[in-house]
């Protein structure tokens, strides 16, 4: 590419992002131990029945090089279909850790469901700190997580 053509290239792709178009997106990173998202749990019993319950080896979905284990077919089928409604957010890294801006694990107990998504923290105490203002909290990691699930 000659050096005119290489200056037009950037010029049209700062035009493209500053007009709100967005640049292909990057693969999302997930706090998968092992490769197991969401600690063994079954994603599904968070919304079902509001508390998570483990997942068996039987029922197993791989979703964007994830391994997720479901408590049975029918939780497992549902996840098959809408992935997006059933994962946590912010790859399943603590919530609270995303909205100052840092990247923390998980305890898959310690979880929320807030406008019907799921959100996951370090712990029951940063649970109770992060549920003080959720609404908040959210709207932080919502800015911050574009930078930390491309780290």
């Amino acid at each position: 590419m000659t050096r005119p053509r290489r200056r037009w290239a950037l010029f049209l792709w700062a035009a493209i992002l500053s007009a709100g178009v967005a640049a292909p997106a990057q693969a999302e990173k997930v706090f998968a131990p092992e490769g197991i998202g969401t600690g063994g749990y079954d994603p599904v019993s968070y919304f079902a029945g509001g508390a998570p319950v483990r997942g068996s080896e039987a029922y197993t979905v791989e979703h964007a090089g994830v391994t997720y284990r479901f408590a049975s077919a029918a939780h497992r089928d549902a996840f098959a279909a809408e992935p997006e409604r059933y994962l946590p957010q912010y790859g399943g890294y603590c919530a609270y850790a995303a909205a100052k801006g840092a990247l923390a694990p998980t305890d898959p107990e310690a979880f929320s469901v807030v406008n019907g998504k799921l959100y996951f923290n370090y712990s029951q105490d940063i649970r109770k700190r992060w549920l003080s203002d959720a609404g908040a909290h959210i709207e932080a990691a919502d800015r911050n997580w574009p930078r930390l699930g491309a780290e």
